[in-house]
């Protein structure tokens, strides 16, 4: 396939062109934006998480970036979470924080390596 081929295809799948109105992913966040930062900490940070590899470390930092998006996004909103749509925020930043302190558990990877 071509370059113009695929040029054609996406412009007919996202309906620009009056095609099939299907949503297409044009542009993701560049990573020097505090969005790719974040993105990118989310997707590397879960995904250790998921697997329990480096569980404190990184759930201190997830903790941190919790805290910072709440402060940048939603204090200045008003002062109760609840009220301004930083719950989440928080309870994800109180969250990571006990598991940084708590650790992964008996079946995560940390726990695995430690044994051996």
């Amino acid at each position: 396939m071509t370059a113009a081929n695929m040029q054609e295809l996406i412009t007919q799948l996202s309906g620009t062109d009056g095609g099939l109105m299907l949503p297409v992913l044009v542009a993701a966040a560049v990573l020097t934006t505090v969005a790719g930062i974040a993105g990118l900490l989310e997707t590397v940070g879960g995904s250790l998480l998921l697997v329990g590899l480096f569980t404190r470390p990184v759930a201190f930092i997830l903790s941190g970036e919790m805290a910072f998006a709440y402060f940048i996004g939603h204090a200045g909103r008003g002062f109760w979470p609840v009220l301004n749509q930083g719950a989440p925020a928080v309870i994800f930043c109180f969250l990571w924080l006990y598991i940084s302190a708590a650790g992964g558990g008996p079946w995560s990877l940390d726990a695995a390596w430690k044994r051996r």
